[in-house]
């Protein structure tokens, strides 16, 4: 019995013995593979949280309940796991994925409003057409001048004059003749491009006006209602709203809103007119609007539609107008009608010698009777 004890007891030493020597030879290696795969768990550790982040719902989200997830847990040793445990997911988690979410849909905002004018004229322009510009000019704190153009034939010039001068519209005033004016209104370099006729010009210093308006401010542009009917006024509509509204952002505008800037449209032309908006405010009434009234400043033009181009200053031809008439047709047919009258003139005397000549009265013979009696009667005396 003894010899059997002693062997169960030697048995047991052995086996501690073994087991400790497992456990020592484990650990070892354990701390050796923990050390040598460290990158490579960190990267297994980011993935597992990616793939635990996109695996919530985003009811749980809302409710701020998550679902339970399975997640390796590993003990103070790299490389051994020791179970693996359902674990609840962090709030920060949630805050998180939140966050993202309502940064992906939020509503963006609008670009901003970025409009610069270049403008020019060519050479030949008459004192009255550059009054106009000089007019437009300062109604117009985003626009920038230019000087003359020599070329009257290349045109598309004019694109790259605006590239060079930042700007993405262009007004140019084109002189004919000293005596007609012609108005380019385009968004360079792409287009569309418009020419108008520009007639009953009236400068703010023909008019010398009451009306007067802060320099630098921002206009409130008035378009008629029929200027929505048709679709080439569409378009000069809102060519003329980016070309004339002066965008908030401009270097040289003031935040107010002091004069009205109105485009009529009548008997298939574009009327201009320029008002100061004069508030008189009293301390009995209550409503401000009831004293809102307006007065001209200047100044005036109308723009008759000739074209529209679908490119910057060239290009083929969108619209053009049946009932527009140049002002050389103009001259030629009121010269015509003046030489016509000069030729009726002459015509109506070659008339009237015939007329007399076919109502002359025959001669009488009765009245040759007396002269030959009294011519003998004098012979004889």
């Amino acid at each position: 019995m003894k010899r059997i004890r002693e062997d169960d007891d030697e048995d047991a030493q052995d086996i501690d013995h073994s087991m400790s020597r497992k456990v020592r030879s484990v650990e070892i290696i354990s701390s050796q593979g923990g050390r040598e795969s460290d990158e490579e768990d960190d990267e297994d550790d980011e993935f597992d949280e990616d793939d635990f982040e996109d695996e919530l719902d985003e009811e749980d989200i809302e409710d701020g309940i998550a679902s339970s997830a399975a997640r390796p847990v590993m003990s103070g040793r790299k490389g051994l796991f020791l179970s693996r445990q359902p674990v609840k997911a962090r709030e920060d988690d949630f805050k998180v994925t939140k966050k993202t979410t309502d940064a992906t849909t939020a509503p963006t905002a609008p670009p901003p409003n970025r409009q610069r004018v270049m403008m020019l004229s060519s050479r030949g322009i008459i004192y009255r057409h550059r009054h106009l510009m000089m007019d437009l000019h300062s109604l117009m704190p985003h626009a920038k001048k230019e000087s003359k153009l020599d070329s009257k034939s290349k045109l598309y010039v004019l694109n790259e004059l605006s590239e060079l001068a930042n700007c993405n519209n262009c007004v140019y005033f084109e002189s004919r003749k000293h005596q007609d004016l012609y108005m380019w209104m385009a968004k360079t370099p792409n287009g569309p491009s418009v020419k108008f006729l520009v007639q009953n010009i009236q400068t703010m210093d023909e008019l010398k006006l009451t009306g007067n308006s802060l320099k630098g401010s921002r206009p409130i542009l008035s378009f008629d209602k029929a200027m929505d009917c048709k679709p080439e006024y569409v378009l000069i509509k809102e060519l003329l709203t980016q070309i004339f509204g002066t965008p908030r952002t401009s270097r040289k505008t003031k935040p107010f809103f002091d004069h009205v800037m109105s485009f009529s449209l009548l008997d298939g032309r574009i009327w201009f007119r320029n008002f100061q908006i004069i508030e008189k405010v009293d301390d009995k009434e209550k409503d401000p609007s009831a004293k809102m009234t307006l007065t001209e400043i200047g100044p005036r033009f109308c723009l008759s539609l000739i074209k529209i181009f679908d490119g910057g200053f060239s290009g083929s031809g969108l619209y053009e107008s049946p009932t527009f008439e140049s002002p050389n047709t103009a001259r030629r047919l009121a010269k015509l009608e003046k030489q016509s009258a000069y030729v009726n003139r002459v015509s109506d005397n070659v008339k009237k010698v015939v007329r007399m000549a076919n109502s002359a009265i025959d001669e009488d013979p009765l009245d040759e009777v007396f002269y030959d009696h009294e011519g003998a009667s004098d012979g004889d005396n």
